[in-house]
């Protein structure tokens, strides 16, 4: 039982950071539109990398120095431009996402399938969370250990994005705020350049 929880509370650490995949999540679901499939798409994908992680990918990045160094090196410039590109729409505002659907043409569920495996599959440092850091946190578990740490991790993902998506509509009066949405776009930049900054280190030490 302490490998599920050890493992529920590392993922729950890693995948509440705010970033792309998260933004993209609490969007569809203050809009109400295919929310569960943004859900499912990103559990899913948390499911396949994460069992790739803790039952052996990651013991092939270890052993390879440049590779992991290369991948951080990606994942760093990745947040960098996310990062930027927040930080202008906080600057700029008037960008705030509009959650009055009424006049508006919602997209299909393929564009948005489309939009949630590219944030999600794209982004290096989605690898550097599930391959890398829970895939080393169970490197020296035993087999059965590593069902239980897996399972534990895969259940804080599915709990946490089922309650980002569908919790996000009792926060609709709040985030029909512009002003709201430019702090919202002012953590992320900061978080995502904190990251990068993170990220740039281990590709520099990793490089060199």
């Amino acid at each position: 039982m302490s490998h599920f929880i050890n493992g529920f509370l590392i993922s729950a650490g890693l995948i509440m950071a705010i970033g792309a995949q998260n933004a993209l999540v609490l969007k569809q679901g203050l809009l109400r539109q295919h929310v569960w499939l943004v859900v499912l798409l990103c559990w899913l994908c948390d499911v396949v990398l994460m069992t790739l992680g803790v039952f052996g990918l990651r013991a092939l990045l270890s052993g390879s120095p440049k590779l992991s160094g290369a991948l951080a090196l990606a994942g760093g410039l990745f947040l960098l431009a996310y990062g930027a590109m927040s930080a202008k729409r906080a600057w700029q505002g008037g960008n705030y996402l509009t959650v009055d659907t009424e006049n508006h043409i919602p997209p299909s569920a393929l564009k948005i399938a489309a939009t949630t495996l590219a944030l999600t599959l794209l982004n290096p440092h989605v690898y550097i969370d599930t391959v890398v850091l829970i895939g080393g946190s169970a490197a020296n578990l035993d087999q059965t250990a590593k069902q239980f740490f897996l399972v534990g991790a895969i259940s804080a993902s599915g709990l946490w994005f089922s309650g980002l998506g569908f919790g996000s509509r009792l926060l609709l009066p709040l985030f029909r705020r512009e002003q709201v949405w430019q702090l919202l776009d002012s953590l992320i930049a900061l978080v995502m350049f904190y990251l990068a900054f993170g990220l740039f280190k281990q590709a520099f030490n990793a490089l060199i």
